[in-house]
């Protein structure tokens, strides 16, 4: 009986799993010396999203590889956000993120652009689901830093809509009013 609510135990965990992604970024081995010589432990930096607008960072210390992994792991689970995304695609504004040392810029780009952003920002745009960005890391190459600095510039960003509910207005009074194109202006011109 037992036995088979370990079995039931063990597969709700796996159902929950398989939404996230998940994106090892740094691994770190730290020595500790002692009488006897040196101890080694890891310590991981992993990001993990579901591709869909939500992403998380973690950090796990251990003796082993694996386990510092599985803790860093849970731990951004456990501290995910939520961004909003221009199309499932891009962001919605030009932001600039910072912590610590670490300064990043994050624009908006056009389709068809790609990720253009180095290491720990690229796997946090991955994890997000983001296709298209530009960003630049001005500061500190720590990838700790560099990672808390793109989340912080990810939390400032804000929908239209969510500016629009704030205001008590319409999406559409908030957003500029796009004119025709030139082109357009000049085949009506001509077929009159």
């Amino acid at each position: 009986m037992a036995e088979r609510d370990n079995r039931r135990g063990r597969g709700r965990d796996r159902d929950e799993t398989p939404e996230f992604a998940d994106r090892l970024v740094a691994i770190n081995r730290v020595s500790k010396t002692v009488k006897g010589g040196k101890r080694f432990g890891f310590a991981a930096l992993v990001v993990v999203g579901d591709q869909k607008g939500r992403v998380g960072f973690g950090k796990g210390k251990a003796k082993e590889v694996p386990e510092a992994i599985r803790k860093a792991t849970e731990a951004a689970k456990r501290n995910m956000i939520r961004v909003p995304l221009r199309e499932g695609r891009t962001l919605h504004h030009d932001m600039y993120g910072r912590h610590g040392a670490g300064k990043v810029v994050m624009r908006t780009a056009p389709e068809g652009t790609g990720i253009i952003a180095g290491g720990p920002m690229r796997a946090v745009f991955e994890m997000l689901g983001v296709k298209d960005v530009v960003s630049k890391s001005v500061g500190s190459q720590n990838p700790y830093n560099m990672i808390r600095a793109t989340l912080d510039g990810l939390k400032k960003e804000q929908s239209p809509r969510s500016v629009a509910q704030r205001r008590g207005k319409k999406v559409a009074d908030i957003l500029p009013k796009r004119e025709e194109a030139p082109v357009a202006s000049a085949q009506v011109a001509e077929e009159a």
